[in-house]
């Protein structure tokens, strides 16, 4: 559990668009309500102070003078939360600046000393937070403070912050509005001119109580890696109606990038919930100005294509809830940040880290061990342990027919949507994703290099093992030469696949296959064009791989009718399982109650379009009349 204090704010004026009048020589700003002064609301009295305060008659602490509210809040409040809000002192700091900020008092100028004081104007709506302080950052919490690893040590130790000029500070070992905000100076940061009590271009606010490179015995700290981050660091320029911050770039802004100190729209103070707060940014629109195009991740979701579900649309079920387990049982949901952690993901660089290590914009990021399929690993070290958050051993797993066709292989685990016995290192055959390939294996298809998504020898060189996005990616990848995003965000194929791969369906098992692809199209864009990109579809097709090929791939097959893509886990029966031969059987039936496969001597017994493969390797019709003439 951490303690979301990921923005230190408060309750006062932090509207995120550029101030109507500049405050000039009047350090006070938008809090002069005197006759022409800068704000919006003004009064009758002159002495700009005796609005709040009284010299000699004013309530409690600060000789304050407005009338205090009564209201009783919804307090913040996070099941990732350490630290508990309560209702705020009577007349003390926070109580002050909500008697104006939370909208309860019928007027501003409702004096303890002057009586009611004639005022014009009306307050900027943004700066007024109503009675739910759940979109606001926690403050007056339950003392004393309990630490976390992601805390400044001295909050607890000391009841002090990290900022070493004592401007952010605890208000009585609390945390209150006026740890951020000075009410009396409204430009101390001249860009964002909030009251704040120091510069807090590059999250310096936050980073007074929050501590990146704090080490805790074995605890992960979430944000360990926020220094090197892309956030942290990024020179991409915002532009003002992206209401991301008041400061020119992304680096500037740092936490406000995401999170919103008042009137958030998402939990943990988020500026919107789930993938509404990425996507002021990663839209493709010109709300920031990189110096090359930038992508939009959220076209990948944008009908013809499919994406991974987002709560709430269809294919998911449950909510993303912050402190949810990494195995995500029975929760079928797949956020930004299932994926993406947004306090430690780094620019993608010219060069990516070899296959199956983790993507440097994964950096940080949840996932499950593949030895035993339940165990969490924080962070993952490789891709494929941040995938097995929903496609290993967890629970509740569904078969979607908006993601395409799915096969009934002959030889399947109890769970066949569980991806682990199929890539494990105990599988009969797979595809090396989890484990590096036998050296022992010849594949002669294999190319020197993939080949990206128009075809071009341009990709990755081959090596021993690969990574899950090398199959399920975005169909237009900028690792493989395209514009759009690299990941398995969407795609115009089915099961997100980053090119074309068909799957043979027949009206039953062993009857005729309904969607022939003749004459085969061996290219990147043909019905074969995933196995393109990494084999040399030509010698598939020759006698050096199987002779078989020719006939079956010419007459319009597809390579699932007999292959699985992922690998066989075990053999069954009398399927061995090797070249990753497994059946689908909504396509192939038995041959008088036998389904077999042998590579040693390169034959099968089974029966397919309508044709029956007879022990000893000859063909005959299966007691019908064959409608489309095979050969052996």
């Amino acid at each position: 559990m951490r303690l979301r204090l990921l923005l230190a704010g408060s309750i006062l004026l932090l509207t995120l668009t550029p101030l109507s009048a500049q405050i000039g020589s009047d350090a006070m700003g938008v809090h002069n309500l005197g006759p022409g002064g800068n704000s919006p609301l003004s009064g009758a009295r002159p002495d700009p102070c005796a609005y709040c305060h009284a010299p000699h008659s004013g309530l409690n602490l600060g000789l304050w003078n407005q009338k205090l509210t009564t209201q009783k809040y919804v307090v913040y409040s996070s099941k990732t939360e350490t630290n508990i809000g309560r209702q705020p002192t009577l007349g003390y700091s926070s109580n002050q600046c909500l008697s104006c900020h939370d909208g309860t008092v019928g007027l501003i100028g409702q004096t303890v000393a002057y009586g009611a004081v004639t005022m014009h104007g009306s307050m900027n709506q943004s700066d007024i937070l109503g009675s739910n302080m759940q979109s606001s950052h926690p403050f007056s919490l339950i003392l004393p403070l309990k630490d976390n690893i992601d805390l400044n040590a001295a909050l607890v130790g000391s009841h002090k912050t990290g900022d070493i000029t004592g401007a952010v500070k605890l208000i009585g070992g609390n945390v209150e509005c006026t740890s951020c905000h000075d009410p009396h100076v409204q430009a101390k940061d001249g860009i964002s001119q909030n009251f704040l009590v120091k510069k807090s271009i590059n999250g310096q606010l936050c980073l007074a109580c929050h501590d990146p490179t704090r080490q805790l015995g074995a605890q992960v700290n979430p944000l360990a890696d926020w220094a090197a981050s892309q956030h942290a660091l990024s020179p991409t320029k915002v532009s003002a109606q992206a209401h991301v911050g008041s400061y020119p770039n992304v680096a500037a802004n740092a936490c406000i990038s995401c999170h919103a100190p008042h009137n958030a729209r998402g939990a943990q103070i988020l500026r919107g919930p789930n993938e509404g707060d990425c996507i002021s940014c990663h839209n493709g629109g010109t709300n920031i100005s990189p110096s090359l195009p930038q992508v939009n991740v959220f076209s990948e979701y944008a009908a013809p294509k499919i994406g991974h579900p987002f709560p709430g649309t269809a294919g998911a079920t449950g909510l993303h809830d912050a402190s949810e387990a990494p195995l995500l049982n029975n929760n079928r949901h797949a956020t930004c940040v299932d994926c993406h952690n947004p306090h430690a993901s780094a620019q993608v660089p010219a060069a990516f880290p070899p296959p199956p290590l983790i993507r440097v914009s994964q950096k940080d990021t949840a996932g499950i061990s593949a030895t035993d399929g339940t165990t969490p690993l924080t962070p993952a070290i490789n891709q494929y342990e941040n995938c097995l958050r929903c496609h290993g051993a967890s629970s509740g797993k569904q078969t979607l027919i908006m993601y395409g066709y799915a096969p009934m292989r002959a030889v399947a685990a109890s769970d066949p949507l569980n991806l682990i016995p199929q890539f494990d290192t105990s599988a009969v055959s797979s595809h090396p994703v989890m484990h590096p390939v036998n050296n022992g294996f010849s594949q002669l298809s294999l190319l020197p290099k993939m080949l990206d998504v128009n075809g071009a020898p341009n990709g990755r060189s081959m090596g021993t093992q690969i990574l899950c996005t090398d199959c399920h990616n975005s169909d237009d990848n900028r690792e493989s030469g395209g514009l759009g995003p690299n990941g398995p965000h969407g795609s115009k194929y089915t099961h997100i696949l980053e090119h074309r791969y068909e799957f043979s369906h027949a009206g039953a098992a062993g009857g005729l296959i309904t969607n022939l692809f003749q004459p085969p199209d061996l290219g990147i864009n043909g019905p074969y064009g995933l196995c393109a990109k990494c084999h040399d579809l030509s010698i598939v097709m020759s006698a050096k791989s199987w002779t078989g090929h020719i006939n079956h791939v010419n007459d319009g097959f597809t390579c699932s009718t007999c292959h699985s893509a992922h690998g066989t886990g075990t053999a069954g029966g009398s399927v061995s399982g090797e070249r990753l031969i497994n059946f689908d059987l909504k396509v192939v039936a038995p041959n008088n109650g036998v389904l077999s496969y042998s590579h040693a001597g390169n034959s099968c017994v089974l029966v397919c379009h309508q044709v029956a493969h007879n022990p000893g390797g000859g063909v005959s019709p299966a007691n019908v009349r064959r409608i489309s003439p095979l050969r052996k």
